[in-house]
């Protein structure tokens, strides 16, 4: 071979040769999501992952060797017609050779398998279930009816979201007919429940892998972003004299509630709603190591080992989901916002909520607690905390915005199960 052709192949197999100006803006869009996970500390441990799979995902020519390239084989070909071995009984001539290009498969291929097949979210959940304390929610069921309220987002969405994506604008590129319109507006009010893994799972389910970059990224930034999207929700719907309600100390819930409590809610959500067992079983189950006091190495692997090497694999694989060839056109953009919108009403709805609830309860709740509702934990209820004590210095809500908070949790994995029922078939 030449030396010129020589060359020539080097620079052809070079990203530059390779790129489109869809690389570059993903590029920039993974080095934002650094940024707000290193310097902003953004929820660093999904971020970090996420922008290094997009990373990874968009510098051109990587994909094949990450996730499928082609190996060449040479087979025979014999005179009978078969091709690398014959199948008959008595072997025909061979009469030449053929090429074929198998796919075989890359690193993130193979990772990627769980999220495909749809493991990847449980065993999330499991972590969080061995990490979370269910005290502040027994302690004050009403919390539960602040939890259900914000998931007011997630269904909203999708009537909303079922509508606009029959718009002529979405004609190439969203679903046409009525079951998979209804997934695909499922798959993004999932959003709505501020919870990447729920997002995940039932986007997979419902086979709309082709957009679950764009929702899980979604899901995950909002996460991230919620110290800057609450605050201007929850004031926006509150006085001043609500935001200083200081509220009364939670009961001591005692060992055995909290045992009983995980296999209770397996059980009378499991007879009802079966589809939402695999999320909301094993956060149970997590939740049920945790509590129980005899399956302590079970706990600590769950709320640590596990869901570290989960949380690596699936931020990355999800990252790699948003190549720009896929990600940079107007329905994903309208993903995008149109999750914005599903997470701004559940925080709404919770708030909402509890403003509605005062006007019968001689005990008066903080609406502010009520935007923890949705089901990022613990920063939702962190958030809760943050904005009653810039009224009140000395006022703590911070256990009290568990109980909504870990409610959501419960909520959020519930919805998934609705959609899954109604849109599964």
């Amino acid at each position: 071979m030449e030396l010129g052709a020589i060359m020539l192949n080097l620079w052809e197999s070079t990203g530059l040769y390779q790129s489109t100006w869809e690389n570059y803006v993903m590029l920039a869009i993974s080095f934002v999501l650094f940024y707000l996970a290193i310097a902003r500390k953004f929820e660093p441990l999904l971020l970090v992952p996420i922008a290094f799979g997009m990373l990874l995902a968009n510098i051109p020519g990587a994909h094949a060797e990450l996730y499928k390239h082609p190996l060449t084989m040479t087979e025979a070909v014999f005179s009978c017609g078969c091709v690398g071995e014959c199948t008959h009984s008595v072997i025909g001539e061979i009469i030449g050779y053929d090429t074929i290009y198998v796919q075989t498969g890359g690193l993130l291929y193979y990772l990627s398998k769980g999220v495909e097949w749809v493991i990847f979210p449980p065993l999330i959940f499991l972590g969080i279930g061995a990490m979370t304390d269910f005290g502040p929610l027994i302690a004050n069921p009403k919390s539960l009816i602040l939890g259900a309220a914000a998931q007011l987002g997630i269904f909203l969405t999708l009537f909303l979201g079922y509508f606009l994506f029959q718009f002529p604008i979405f004609d190439d590129m969203s679903p046409q007919t009525a079951s998979e319109l209804g997934k695909l507006a499922a798959s993004v009010a999932i959003i709505g429940g501020a919870d990447g893994p729920t997002a995940i799972y039932v986007t997979t389910v419902l086979g709309q892998d082709e957009f679950l970059g764009a929702i899980a990224i979604a899901a995950y930034s909002y996460m991230a972003l919620i110290p800057a999207i609450q605050p201007p929700i929850m004031k926006m719907f509150t006085s001043k004299r609500e935001r200083k309600i200081k509220m009364n100390q939670l009961r001591k819930v005692s060992r055995k509630e909290k045992i009983i409590f995980p296999i209770v809610v397996v059980v009378l959500v499991g007879l009802l709603l079966p589809s939402a067992l695999p999320l909301l079983g094993m956060l149970m189950l997590g939740n049920l190591f945790k509590e129980c006091l005899v399956t302590d190495r079970l706990a600590t692997t769950a709320s640590n080992g596990l869901i570290n090497v989960v949380t690596i694999m699936l931020g990355v694989c999800v990252g790699f989901k948003a190549s720009g060839s896929t990600f940079l056109n107007p329905i994903t953009l309208f993903i995008i916002g149109l999750g914005l919108f599903a997470f701004a009403i559940g925080t709404a709805g919770g708030v909402l909520m509890a403003k509605f609830m005062n006007l019968f309860l001689k005990e008066k709740i903080n609406p502010l607690i009520g935007s923890a509702g949705v089901s990022a934990v613990p920063m939702a209820a962190r958030v809760s905390q943050m904005v009653g004590q810039k009224e009140v210095p000395d006022n703590y809500l911070l256990m009290h915005a568990m109980g909504p908070n870990v409610a959501g949790v419960i909520g959020s994995a519930v919805a998934a199960g609705i959609l899954i029922a109604m849109f599964g078939g």
